[in-house]
């Protein structure tokens, strides 16, 4: 049976999660949905989970840049 959502809200929101995960509107929801009920795969490690976030932080290239202590500092305040 079809689920027709018509909430503008929730539409916006489906549409935002599968952009994020570079799904379907209709996979982000499954995955919303699996994750709120508790039905997420455990058979998947957490490696094989976040390889995708990984591949895509590589994907986007060294910025030739040095993070050394000064830079760190300057990030929490600690100048």
């Amino acid at each position: 049976m079809p689920l027709n959502i018509r909430s503008e809200e929730v539409n916006q929101m489906a549409e935002t999660l599968a952009k994020r995960l570079g799904v379907s509107k209709t996979e982000a929801v499954r995955r919303a949905l699996r994750q709120e009920l508790g039905l997420t795969d455990r058979s998947v490690s957490l490696w094989e989970r976040i390889r995708p976030i990984q591949d895509r932080i590589q994907a986007r290239g060294a910025t030739g840049l040095e993070a050394d202590k000064a830079f760190y500092d300057e990030l929490s305040g600690d100048t």
